[in-house]
């Protein structure tokens, strides 16, 4: 004669309520420029017909999917911390869980076709613009987008199938798989077998890609023969080489394991610098390391 749970409370941070006003304000700055710095990137890419290549339709891609990854959680963060909206229901919950997973599928997916992208125009400088065209660079972003969200569905709709008994709090400022899997009173190991399988298939061979694309990339480089060459070889990659040490670093830690079974304080702190941190630095990173994006920046102003 148990009660079903249909609501959930999020704690969000622990603190004194001046601890929490001050996240409040962090998050809020950090996701005003989010919003701004990754739409400014786009109407740049946009505007700059030099700036019209694969590379930067990619970036266009990962700065709109960086504005909804990180929409999806600071407004109900900041609600949470204030204690303005600590309520979330299960379908909401399970509804959040889905879009930020899939959102960051996509952007493995996104990451990994941007790797490949820079191994062909470094590899193959001369026959790139035949080797990745239009055609064959939308169809990869849109793979990346149907991929991302399609790897998803099958996990959502395991976790959908819990049943969640009590306790009804979350240890996050969000809901995630971990939490989930906490308080569900159901047997558990369908969506953790789930989780592990999604997590190798989409994680780690969107890293394997990505690294073996910028092992032959760093190859090719050092096999130039000026430094001046060499300096401007590798200053198309870096920026992106960055972006992808943060990125996988971070998701690997929280989702691929065969059990869930982290601290959900560390979580906490990880999915921060995955869900506000990451999307912040992609426009800067972008920005400060590519002399093309500077000098279209420049025209801009």
């Amino acid at each position: 004669n148990g009660t079903l749970v249909e609501e959930f409370i999020l704690l969000g941070f622990p603190g004194t309520w001046h601890s929490r006003v001050s996240l409040v304000v962090v998050f809020a700055l950090m996701y005003s420029l989010t919003v701004i710095g990754n739409a400014s990137i786009i109407a740049l890419v946009w505007r700059s017909s030099n700036l019209h290549t694969p590379m930067y339709f990619f970036l266009c891609n990962l700065s709109f999917l960086e504005i909804w990854y990180t929409t999806g959680v600071v407004p109900k963060a900041i609600g949470v911390m204030l204690g303005t909206s600590q309520t979330i229901s299960l379908s909401v919950c399970i509804l959040q869980l889905f879009f930020l997973l899939s959102l960051g599928s996509t952007e493995c997916f996104l990451l990994s076709v941007m790797a490949y992208d820079r191994y062909l125009a470094i590899c193959y400088p001369l026959r790139y613009s035949s080797l990745m065209n239009s055609v064959l660079s939308t169809r990869l972003a849109l793979s990346s987008w149907l991929g991302g969200f399609l790897a998803i569905s099958l996990l959502a709709f395991l976790t959908s199938r819990l049943t969640f008994c009590g306790p009804d709090v979350i240890n996050h400022f969000l809901c995630d798989i971990d939490s989930c899997l906490a308080l569900s009173c159901s047997d558990t190991w369908p969506v953790e077998l789930a989780t592990f399988l999604v997590s190798i298939i989409v994680v780690v061979a969107s890293c394997v890609v990505t690294l073996v694309s910028y092992m032959y990339i760093i190859s090719s480089i050092l096999r130039i023969q000026s430094v001046h060459g060499r300096k401007k070889a590798f200053s198309t990659c870096s920026a992106h080489l960055s972006v992808v040490t943060i990125w996988f670093g971070s998701t690997m830690f929280l989702y691929v394991k065969p059990s869930a079974q982290n601290s959900l304080n560390l979580n906490k702190l990880v999915n921060t610098l995955n869900t506000v941190v990451t999307p912040l630095l992609n426009p800067f990173i972008y920005t400060l390391r590519n002399q093309e994006v500077k000098q279209a920046l420049g025209r801009a102003f």
